[in-house]
């Protein structure tokens, strides 16, 4: 494994309270849409870069995971650059480590975490041998665990609470993919027109963030600018797609408040701007390019902080960084007494 220091500028460790304060607002019942629109303050605040990357030598940053020791597993797409991938750890305390390096001209996409520390990931390659999803256990070595066909797009991967089944979007097939976590082939879980690219579009990607939430699987569609979400019954089927809301063209991946709560923090990769989006569908805008935002491709939440891993793949010069900002719960939520 290599090793080296980003300039992390911020700790990743966070108190107690301030996560019980969090559950406690998710739980609380959420203000109108009116009184969150006159709420003023900053929903987000103190917005820094955490650690910044060498575009150039293929550290664009498209997907993270906040591990349960407060590190962060980065995905690194490589293909932006011509170089080869990368899968990168940064620990709490600064450290970075390359835990896998793939070949150049793939892409390492959408990343996450098993109960036992294993890291799941997605490969993009137009080499059969190479496409799908895989595996680095802990201490192992990576495998791939399944393969998708050559001229799928495999983009954001949820793990199911169980940690039995993997699924992948396909940003080109308007697919999830399932995937057994041990190892198997994968399946079309999922084919629908609404998670299919927008044909007309400048950035015809279809399904693309995934996140399994509450016996729920949570798809973003970056070129329709929708966020759905499908109910996962008891024997694994799919359910009916609903709407979350619409209208958030080149939303990328996305991650919750916290676990109970349904509220999302969305990454507009689009637009340069990180929205909000309330369990009623409606949207607000809480950073954007004035706030460091450079095409941002997915976020994470850690009690107060807010992640956000911006790959700067349509800036110029390409701004690829780690941000990191402070969550206010008030202005999140508005006041409960209006």
């Amino acid at each position: 494994m290599n090793t080296r220091k980003p300039t992390l500028n911020k700790r990743l460790t966070l108190a107690a309270a301030i996560t019980a304060m969090a559950a406690v607002l998710s739980s609380a019942p959420y203000a109108s849409a009116a009184t969150r629109a006159d709420h003023h303050q900053q929903v987000v605040t103190h917005v820094k870069t955490a650690a910044t990357f060498d575009f150039a030598a293929g550290e664009a940053p498209e997907n993270i995971t906040v591990n349960p020791d407060g590190s962060l597993t980065l995905s690194m797409l490589g293909i932006s650059a011509g170089k080869a991938p990368e899968l990168v750890r940064i620990t709490a305390s600064g450290q970075s480590t390359v835990l896998v390096t793939g070949y150049a001209g793939d892409a390492i996409t959408g990343n996450t975490r098993g109960h036992d520390g294993a890291v799941y990931y997605n490969v993009l390659s137009n080499d059969a041998s190479r496409s799908g999803v895989w595996k680095l256990a802990p201490s192992g070595t990576p495998e791939r665990i399944a393969a998708l066909p050559v001229g799928a797009f495999p983009n954001g991967l949820a793990i199911d609470p169980s940690g039995r089944t993997l699924y992948a979007a396909d940003s080109y097939k308007g697919t999830v993919w399932s995937v057994p976590a041990a190892g198997g082939p994968a399946t079309a879980w999922l084919t629908e027109a609404a998670l299919e690219p927008e044909a007309s579009s400048a950035r015809p990607l279809g399904a693309n963030g995934l996140r399994f939430h509450n016996g729920e699987l949570w798809i973003s569609n970056l070129s329709k600018g929708t966020l759905l979400r499908v109910p996962v019954a008891a024997d694994g089927t799919a359910g009916p797609i609903r709407v979350v809301t619409s209208g958030v063209l080149g939303i990328d991946d996305f991650n919750f408040l916290n676990g109970h709560s349904d509220v999302v923090f969305a990454a507009l990769h689009a637009s340069n701007q990180i929205a909000v989006v309330y369990p009623d569908g409606t949207k607000k805008i809480v950073l954007t390019k004035a706030d460091g935002i450079a095409s941002p491709t997915a976020t994470a939440v850690r009690g107060n902080r807010l992640y956000i891993t911006d790959s700067g793949l349509d800036e110029a010069p390409h701004d690829a960084k780690l941000q990191v900002g402070k969550i206010n719960f008030f202005a999140l939520f508005g006041d409960p007494a209006s």
